[in-house]
């Protein structure tokens, strides 16, 4: 019995100093978003490293405290490639491989998950990762993931950014703007302030690089 007791103490103590476990799933994915956006976009160049390690294990915490949900696996493909893409260095095609697998293990699950978010998230790693024999970028696909997202959510901030900036990287200028211009005019997304408005810094300085 004492040793049930002292079992159980231990785990209500980790999950007091976790507290991602004491959440909701709505809870916790509000939660990674918000520190997602902090780190994303306010989080000084000396500090991302630290950051971004942190977020990484409770995005893990969330996918091992719900280990039956979409949500939680998006949001830790999300942090890590973030981390990849902020970060860069010898670890960032490992953790871009480790995004691309998360997202995958998430679309069996439920692939119409967080307004199509799982193929906004693929169609921007295979057009981002640099191709074989580097990684495993590769421009149809990405292009393929990227519609799906759009079939999904075609008013969404995220899903025309990336398609935007997919058509800028192909050189099309014209088809790029026109899905920044929608991006911009994409509703408000409830209680994310933050990334809204780091994403529109991003859609306008595209369009900066557009018009000049």
């Amino acid at each position: 019995m004492k040793i049930l007791i002292t079992t159980f103490m231990a785990l209500i103590v980790f999950m007091l100093s976790n507290p991602i476990y004491a959440m909701t799933l709505d809870e916790t994915i509000y939660s990674l978003q918000k520190e997602w956006a902090i780190a994303n976009y306010e989080t000084g160049k000396d500090d991302l490293d630290k950051t971004f390690e942190t977020l990484t294990k409770k995005a893990e915490a969330a996918v091992e405290q719900f280990p039956d949900k979409a949500e939680p696996l998006v949001w830790n493909a999300i942090v890590v490639s973030s981390d990849a893409g902020k970060n860069g260095g010898f670890g960032a095609l490992g953790k871009v491989k480790k995004a691309r697998k998360l997202l995958l293990e998430a679309e069996k699950i439920n692939p119409d998950v967080l307004d199509g978010s799982i193929y906004t998230s693929l169609g921007s790693l295979y057009y981002q990762v640099p191709g074989w024999p580097i990684g495993f970028g590769d421009d149809e696909k990405a292009e393929k993931y990227l519609k799906k997202s759009l079939a999904m959510n075609p008013t969404g901030i995220d899903p025309n950014y990336f398609y935007g900036d997919f058509m800028l990287e192909e050189g099309k200028k014209d088809e790029a703007k026109k899905y920044f211009d929608k991006a911009l005019k994409a509703p408000a997304r409830p209680g994310r302030p933050l990334a809204d408005k780091g994403r529109r810094g991003e859609i306008e300085a595209k369009l900066k690089t557009i018009n000049h």
